[in-house]
């Protein structure tokens, strides 16, 4: 027999075929795309990879005019599938005219059955009667991957049609949405708004985060603390204690208490009570629970779920798009724990194997598809690499452990203590038996020293009786991850997406920041849908929308039907945007005019200073009398751009805040001005020996040092695009060139020689090159992307 099996990646396809030929798979190429063949028994097997989906819906060229094209008529317009990989596309119909049977091997979600469904289409189109059949898994480890082709099941249709339908339903509220924002706010070109069935309620949950920040009223209030001290084995020892009131809200009645309680020097023990508590562990890891913890440890939520995608396609991790807390009865927890006994956390993996009974910790939620997130495969530091996927990995072992753990146990005590006719608490926390806490270090545990007390007991107090005074907090931003659990309890996308709909929220300009809070444009947009179709930004009926797909999953709902009536919805929502274009337009318009505005022109001095973008898409600062006065200024092409709402002290010019990746800097926008040349300067040119080199932006917006003796003088240099550039006054030793320093955050400072033909670095390149010219070659033309990629995440 001859077998064709399809996977969702690459990486997937040679994972799957080394498992399955036991490492002797042989690659070829067909129509380009990469296959591996080898044999089991008599028969011939190859493995193709897709890249992800190689289909997509999209409406045919005569309604992406949006200028002509009819809003009404888009609403209820069939989309078209689209093949969008031809090269793959093309090899999936070689293939399968000669093969007999076809195993998808997807992941196992509705994305994941929607591409092998999609792959599936295709290959029909080859060979119509081919036997279909499918592999689920939730590891790529060598026993999933054997148990999944020895028990395959069929094809899933329903969870394909599913996602399908989210796709027709988002392709059609994002584009109507989309261009009617953007026409009316005569946002186009590369400057549109995007808008979607998603995006916007989750816009609208960080707007309203922010009102609720800015319309805070701060209250005063006051504590009543105090100090005892009680001998424990001939030592002294104190504890604080609060006022059983809490917070006073007016002064004078916690003036009043202090008072009293001061006029006492001993306090007498009223009550006392002490006992165990046993602590049970987390529950293990879904998609939620994952993205949010470890975005309390420092990663964007769209940044830890590619990181743990490729953890996954690499065998270490199982399946992270999942649903579930509750390991199923199929997961041999203790052999995972022996899996772990070869890794660096060997021995706690083997002390946790110990035990005599493991009874691992549940969760709210048990699925049938995916069990919770664990690791599948022992590595160390020689296999994962990189720092941030070893951070990921670890944090997914330590999880685990701690599910399989056992109970920690704490001893907590409570005394109430009378001072005065006052009423004071105190409690105590110690930690007797860490538990699961010893192997999951990323909670702190902060005890609370209490020593043993006896009812009527009397105790010295320590010092005067204090007065504390405090305002009240307004609720902090969100967070990625608690904004993804907020999304979660809405019933706002699905595990697979919410973390993309934050990413798209961000590239678009709408929110900004670790903690997302809105952009003006993003407010104005939220405000004006607010105003004008509130229905848009509430979670009600996206969430309805979402339990409609569900319910063609699980075949209770016709795709046909649940299409239908979102396409009455959108209908809807669009005769309520129409009625109120104009306002709408208006009300973005002004928000934008007042979001780009640096400051006046200083050449002409009537016009404003705007943040502009070419025909290319680079950002540069413009004024808005244009063609009249022709002046501008290069502007920075990544990170956020901001009036600094003073003027240059050096020259009068308007100045600009410029926030990246957290780090803030303002400057003169006049390339002129004496402090610019003072921050640009980076030495005396040795080519023309008039000159000076400076760091300059060029016409794609891109840094670079420079002669300021252009065009009689092209002495250039390239730069790194990230990171603070230091002028040194040092040479280097072996090529004479400038020699500068780049500052990155969490990084020590990259000393860099400007030369890229410096001997030092050519060294470098032929020491890495190893075996021959051709290997060298290659070497080199990957070396510049790597840097990118690693400046890029600095």
């Amino acid at each position: 027999m001859r077998r064709l099996i399809v996977t969702e990646k690459f990486n997937a396809s040679i994972r799957i075929a080394t498992i399955l030929s036991g490492g002797k798979s042989k690659r070829s190429y067909v129509e380009g795309t990469p296959v591996f063949e080898f044999t089991q028994g008599e028969d011939r097997v190859q493995v193709v990879g897709l890249r992800g989906h190689i289909i997509n819906l999209d409406y045919p060229d005569a309604l992406n005019d949006w200028a002509r094209v009819d809003l009404k008529e888009l609403v209820w317009a069939e989309p078209q599938k689209v093949v969008t990989a031809g090269k793959i596309g093309a090899a999936l119909k070689v293939l399968a005219a000669q093969a007999d049977e076809v195993v998808i091997a997807t992941d196992f979600d509705r994305e994941g059955e929607l591409i092998g469904v999609e792959a599936l289409g295709l290959i029909r189109e080859a060979r119509p009667e081919i036997r279909v059949r499918r592999a689920r898994f939730s590891a790529l480890t060598k026993w999933d991957i054997e148990d999944a082709f020895a028990n395959l099941v069929e094809v899933d249709y329903p969870l394909a049609w599913s996602a399908e339908s989210r796709q027709s339903v988002d392709l059609a509220w994002g584009a109507v949405l989309t261009r009617f924002v953007s026409i009316a706010s005569k946002q186009l070109g590369r400057d549109f708004l995007s808008v979607g069935r998603v995006q916007s309620p989750t816009l609208a949950l960080i707007v309203d985060r922010e009102r609720e920040i800015e319309n805070f009223v701060p209250q005063d209030f006051w504590t009543v603390h105090a100090k005892f001290r009680k001998g424990v084995d001939g030592a002294p020892v104190e504890f604080e204690t609060n006022h059983e009131h809490g917070p006073f809200w007016a002064r004078r009645e916690a003036e009043t208490s202090m008072a009293q309680a001061e006029a006492a020097a001993q306090g007498i023990v009223r009550e006392y009570l002490q006992n165990e508590r046993e602590e049970r562990p987390p529950p293990p890891f879904n998609t939620t629970m994952f993205v949010a913890e470890a975005n309390r440890m420092g990663f964007g939520a769209a940044q830890a779920m590619r990181i743990a995608e490729d953890l996954y396609q690499s065998g270490f991790i199982s399946y992270p798009r999942t649903d579930n807390t509750v390991y199923p009865s199929t997961v041999n927890l203790r052999s995972v724990l022996e899996k772990l006994a070869d890794s660096p956390f060997g021995a706690e993996a083997r002390e946790l194997a110990g035990q005599e009974r493991i009874v691992p910790s549940r969760g709210r939620t048990e699925a049938t598809d995916h069990p919770p997130i664990y690791p599948v495969q022992g590595a160390g530091r020689d296999k994962v690499k990189r720092e941030d996927h070893w951070r990921i990995y670890e944090l997914v072992v330590r999880r685990f452990f701690a599910t399989v753990a056992p109970n920690a146990v704490a001893e907590v005590a409570d005394a109430k203590i009378e001072l005065g006719g006052q009423m004071f608490l105190a409690e105590g926390y110690r930690m007797r038996e860490l538990g699961w806490r010893k192997y999951y270090p990323y909670w702190t545990v902060r005890e609370a020293i209490l020593p043993p007390l006896a009812v009527d007991e009397a105790l010295d107090r320590v010092g005067p009786v204090a007065l504390q005074e405090d305002r009240t907090k307004p609720p902090g931003r969100y967070s990625e991850g608690s904004l993804i659990q907020e999304m979660e309890r809405l019933g706002l996308g699905t595990k697979s997406t919410r973390h993309e709909i934050i990413k798209k929220l961000n590239d678009r300009k709408f929110i900004e920041g670790k903690y997302p809070r809105p952009t003006t444009s993003g407010r104005a947009l939220i405000e004006a849908l607010e105003d004008h179709a509130e229905r848009i930004t509430q979670p009600e009926m996206t969430a309805h929308l979402e339990a409609d797909m569900e319910g063609i999953a699980t075949g209770v709902r016709a795709r046909e039907d649940v299409v239908r009536e979102s396409q009455q919805m959108l209908s809807e929502v669009l005769e309520t945007l129409e009625a109120n274009r104009e306002a709408i337009g208006q009300e973005i318009e002004a928000a934008l005019r007042e979001q780009n505005y640096i400051g006046k022109c200083n050449v002409c001095k009537e016009g404003n200073l705007t943040v502009v973008r070419s025909r290319r898409g680079n950002r540069f600062l413009g004024c808005d009398r244009y063609p009249e006065c022709r002046n501008t200024h290069p502007l920075p092409q990544i990170g956020i751009i901001q009036g600094a709402e003073e003027n240059c002290p050096e020259c009068g010019a308007p100045m600009i805040r410029h926030t990246d990746r957290g780090r803030t800097t303002t400057y003169c926008v006049a390339s002129a001005c004496p402090s610019v040349r003072e921050k640009n300067f980076i030495g005396r040119c040795e080519k023309c020996g008039d000159g000076e080199l400076m760091i300059r932006h060029g016409t794609y917006g891109k840094r670079f040092v420079g002669c300021s003796s252009y065009p009689g003088c092209d002495n250039s240099y390239p730069l790194p695009q990230r990171g603070l550039i230091v002028p040194t006054e040092e040479r280097c030793n072996a090529c004479g060139h400038p020699v500068i320093k780049v500052i990155m955050r969490g990084r020590p400072p990259w000393v860099l020689c400007l030369n890229m033909k410096c001997p030092t670095k050519e060294g470098k390149g032929r020491k890495k090159g190893k075996g021959g010219p051709k290997k060298a070659t290659r070497k080199r033309k990957a070396k510049p992307v790597e840097i990118v990629a690693d400046i890029a995440t600095g």
